[in-house]
């Protein structure tokens, strides 16, 4: 038996948001991204304490969490670089983003640094094609990434800045 459980400030937002919905299940998403907020990744412990507290299944939850790739199977480290890699980011130069990142980290796709602070994903679409290329870092946005501009965002986030997303126009 699992000891998991919400910090009490997320335990009250969790029922906040399962009394906005007529079915508990309803809230299985905003319950996962709860849970991801609080242990960075959605564990088998995760997915069963979710299921419990709404009254799924365990292969409810694992149904969805396999079906969007936002929600991490494993620990990602703390600044996981989603790549989008369709057709448009790839013409425009993902591939090169991608490069940088083995370059720099030496990790390339479902691949965590040495030091578990970085991971690397290859996502199909981020839904951001007039930007293209765009990476996600965590929950941010870095459009028009081009090679060296990603390389010196890259440097900030090893040096333990937090670069800031700019806002599209």
């Amino acid at each position: 038996m699992s000891s998991l459980a919400f910090t009490p400030e997320r335990l009250e937002k969790f029922k906040q948001t399962v009394a906005l919905y007529e079915q508990p299940a309803s809230a299985l998403l905003p319950a996962l991204w709860l849970a991801q907020e609080q242990w960075g990744w959605i564990s088998q412990d995760v997915i069963r304490y979710v299921a419990g507290l709404l009254g799924m299944t365990e292969r409810q939850v694992t149904e969805v969490t396999s079906f969007y790739f936002m929600f991490k199977k494993k620990d990602m480290g703390k600044v996981c670089l989603q790549v989008c890699n369709n057709i448009t980011c790839t013409m425009m130069g993902s591939e090169k983003v991608m490069g940088v990142i083995k370059e720099e980290l030496g990790i390339g796709p479902n691949q965590v640094s040495a030091d578990g602070q970085f991971s690397c994903l290859s996502v199909q679409c981020l839904g951001s094609c007039d930007t293209a290329p765009v990476v996600q870092v965590n929950d941010d946005y870095f459009e028009n990434q081009e090679a060296e501009k990603f390389r010196a965002l890259l440097k900030k986030w090893k040096a333990g800045e937090k670069p800031v997303s700019p806002q599209p126009l």
